[in-house]
């Protein structure tokens, strides 16, 4: 009996919202709670960290409904006088969680990415190189960095794919 994969979900939670709602992306949106289930019937995905800028208590509606579809929210610390001043970047943060898990040997088989951000390309090179990258899964096909291509469908695949986008779209209430 074959069992469950252990696999970690990052999602740039930025790249996400930015890559599905946006009039290039498709402008459509992602059910938080079916995006969860699909990553954990599909990839065995045990634990999904939603990686976020910064925290304003405007968005606090959002926070819980992130958390309340499973994700684990995990936010960029910002100084007190950059707070709210820009979109924070998660990029590094990502970066560094993942080898920081890497490192301590802690306890999971693969990693699955939700970004079509080519600041990742060293990471993931790395990853499959280790035998530890499950998926990379961007957003929207059409911003989805070139460097990606390289690697191929066994790797790589879009959100906005007629497949994935069914399982996973919020449907709009009437």
């Amino acid at each position: 009996m074959k069992s469950t994969p252990n696999n970690l979900a990052f999602i740039d939670g930025q790249n996400l919202y930015m890559g599905t709602t946006s009039p290039d992306g498709g402008s459509w949106r992602v059910d938080l709670t079916k995006f969860r289930v699909y990553l954990n019937q599909k990839y065995g995905v045990s634990k999904a960290l939603y990686f976020l800028g910064y925290v304003n208590e405007n968005f606090q509606e959002l926070y819980e409904e992130i958390q309340a579809a499973g994700f684990i929210l995990v936010f960029k610390q910002h100084t007190a006088a950059m707070m709210g001043q820009k979109k924070g970047n998660v990029d590094t943060d990502i970066v560094f969680n993942i080898m920081r898990r890497l490192y301590k040997k802690d306890d999971f088989e693969k990693i699955v990415l939700v970004s079509g951000d080519g600041d990742y390309k060293n990471l993931v090179d790395f990853l499959i190189e280790e035998g530890r990258l499950e998926k990379v899964l961007a957003p929207c096909r059409k911003r989805a960095s070139s460097l990606y291509k390289q690697i191929g469908s066994e790797y790589f695949d879009c959100l906005d794919s007629d497949d994935i986008k069914r399982k996973i779209e919020k449907v709009k209430q009437k």
